[in-house]
């Protein structure tokens, strides 16, 4: 129960990030996840990827690019059966080596700036990925998002929050048809929920109050050193 509690006030602040910049959860909470109770991933935060943004769009504005969403999702679909096949093949050792490598390649990506047109066949691209990483490590974000940042603020939200919410169903159920999926796992979501929703609900005034570059670079320090943890860890034992 105690290494619940504190794996949700990790769930809370990657709640924040996400209900701030449209994504985040799953780059800020695998790590320690997968640090502290491996066998927790990926269902358990991909519930948490299901709820988030599925209260994003009940409460907030629906600004989605439909036609984008459809080609992210579609090759999601393609290629999700690889990340369930990942799931099956490699041992918790292993996924904790995506879920490094995947971070350190978002924050890399985040800090360099790809200057990505937002294109169907880049939309493509990144629903592909995401097939892979957002099924195998709960990450499935940060891809897409980079297609998407030249984007209004709240279209970025909108159309990550439906990728999110579609995506993350498709994975649970190629999960649960795998056999992938447990009810520990289950568990663990639903005990992180009040974490994710106190995430959200303090999102609002933070945007307003903080540096938003200074809060950026600060996220993108904490995935950094996490992601590095979790490497090293998986590669020593």
């Amino acid at each position: 129960m105690s290494t619940l509690l504190l794996l949700g006030l990790v769930v809370l602040v990657g709640s924040l990030v996400q209900s701030s910049i449209g994504f985040g959860i799953a780059v800020v909470a695998a790590p320690f996840v997968v640090l502290v109770a491996p066998e927790l991933m990926p269902t358990a935060l991909l519930v948490l990827g299901f709820t988030l943004p599925l209260t994003q769009l009940v409460a907030g504005p629906r600004d989605i690019d439909w036609a984008l969403l459809r080609s992210a999702l579609g090759a999601r679909v393609l290629l999700t059966p690889v990340g369930v096949w990942l799931v099956t093949v490699l041992p918790a050792r292993g996924i904790a080596l995506v879920v490094g490598v995947m971070v350190l390649v978002s924050v890399a990506l985040s800090i360099r700036r790809v200057d990505a047109v937002a294109t169907q066949r880049n939309a493509l691209a990144a629903g592909a990925l995401t097939g892979v990483s957002g099924t195998a490590a709960a990450i499935g974000g940060p891809f897409f998002a980079i297609v998407l940042q030249n984007e209004r603020p709240d279209r970025i939200r909108a159309t990550l929050a439906a990728f999110f919410v579609a995506g993350s169903t498709v994975s649970m159920v190629a999960l649960a048809i795998g056999g992938q999926m447990h009810v520990e796992q289950l568990r663990a979501a639903v005990a992180w929920l009040p974490f994710l929703f106190a995430g959200y609900l303090l999102s609002g005034p933070v945007k307003r109050r903080l540096d938003h570059a200074r809060m950026r670079r600060s996220v993108l320090a904490f995935c950094a050193i996490s992601s590095v943890v979790v490497i090293l860890r998986a590669l020593v034992l």
